[in-house]
């Protein structure tokens, strides 16, 4: 059922709904591994990590909101349910218990990477089907790759 009606075309609001939802669900998974991460990190670069986390955090719960307020605005209605998050990210699972800062930034590399992979195949998914939400797409993976980027520095 659609409560509001999009301006896409059928085929076009397929495309878009799809990397919209794809999107959701890799931001909700990467707010929860970086605050799980935040939660357990050990180490001697306890509180940098720590607070670096953080910021990844706050990214990613704004990002996800946008998202899904766009799908919204064409229509289609957003799925965060921790079910569907579960079942559909590209992040791996994160091991549970006390992280060395090292395995965190490890950790935060390795799905800061899953989810810019995802982001860039949605960047190029909806240049023609709606150069709006590509647009979001681009700011969003910009932000993520900064991250990626401190990360990576972290880890030399």
């Amino acid at each position: 059922m659609y409560v509001v009606k999009s301006p896409l075309s059928d085929a076009d609001l397929k495309t878009v709904s799809e990397a919209l939802q794809g999107a959701l669900v890799d931001l909700v998974d990467l707010s929860l591994v970086a605050k799980q991460v935040h939660w357990n990190v050990v180490g001697p670069r306890f509180r940098s990590v720590h607070l670096q986390l953080d910021e990844v955090v706050d990214v990613a719960r704004a990002h996800s909101d946008t998202v899904a307020e766009r799908a919204s605005a064409l229509g289609v209605s957003p799925d965060g349910r921790a079910a569907t998050v579960a079942a559909s990210s590209g992040i791996g699972a994160v091991p549970e218990g006390w992280v060395k800062d090292s395995d965190a930034v490890g950790t935060l590399v390795s799905a800061l990477g899953a989810v810019i992979t995802r982001m860039r195949e949605r960047v190029a998914a909806t240049g023609d089907a709606d150069p709006v939400s590509q647009d979001l797409f681009i700011g969003i993976t910009g932000d993520l790759e900064k991250h990626h980027w401190m990360f990576q520095a972290e880890s030399v």
